[in-house]
């Protein structure tokens, strides 16, 4: 079974020294919300974001939503042939159980992923679906302890992806960043075993995430 990181993703609850911002006050009475429990977004906190640390690389949970779809609603998913990670820029992971089912409704998913947040866990039947911890991407990837780490980059070396599929072994990693501009940090970087490049120009997220598990897929169902 491999393993796909979505790393250093831009999904994060309004941090601390941004609730008190005029956007965001506003934004949360409409949401019926304070503002600790809502998701930070640059569409709506656009002016309370301006000039953060690490700002191109936070406010965008829409990308995460784009990019879970992509991975859970495919054969290798519903097979139970990959394991899904979802690692925030502020280092909580998300941890995905079996075969279950993400909202397709972006509004849906916001409110999921606010209650996970809160509560640190979703449970249906007895069943854990979705669960929140602190941790660092160094401590869930030696967690994993794969025996290839594959990043994606375009700092990375240029390859493709039908190349990088038919030479994934069965307990690799993938990792693809979830946010919407920028690299991977320095730490994150060290620890990759192969950084790949598709193209001079950088692919969103979720183009990655569905072109590489496909060409992944067609390597052993086909």
């Amino acid at each position: 079974m491999i393993t796909l990181i979505l790393a250093e993703s831009a999904l994060e609850l309004v941090p601390d020294n941004l609730q008190k911002h005029a956007s965001i006050i506003l934004h949360a009475e409409k949401l019926k919300k304070d503002p600790s429990e809502i998701l930070l977004d640059n569409s709506w906190h656009f002016a309370a974001m301006k000039g953060i640390k690490n700002e191109t690389k936070r406010g965008r949970p829409d990308i995460a939503h784009f990019c879970i779809l992509e991975a859970t609603t495919i054969p290798l998913y519903e097979k139970n042939k990959i394991k899904i990670y979802l690692h925030t820029i502020d280092d909580k992971v998300i941890y995905f159980g079996e075969n279950i089912h993400i909202p397709k409704s972006y509004h849906r998913f916001e409110g999921l992923i606010e209650k996970l947040f809160l509560e640190k866990s979703i449970e249906s039947n007895g069943k854990i679906l979705l669960e929140i911890k602190e941790k660092s991407i160094l401590a869930l990837i030696n967690d994993i302890n794969p025996s290839k780490i594959i990043g994606f980059s375009t700092r990375g070396k240029k390859n493709s992806f039908e190349n990088i599929a038919s030479e994934i072994p069965e307990d690799a990693c993938l990792v693809i960043g979830g946010f919407q501009k920028g690299h991977f940090s320095d730490l994150l970087q060290r620890k990759i075993d192969n950084l790949i490049s598709i193209d001079d120009s950088p692919f969103e997220a979720h183009v990655v995430v569905a072109r590489m598990l496909y060409e992944y897929e067609k390597t052993i169902f086909m």
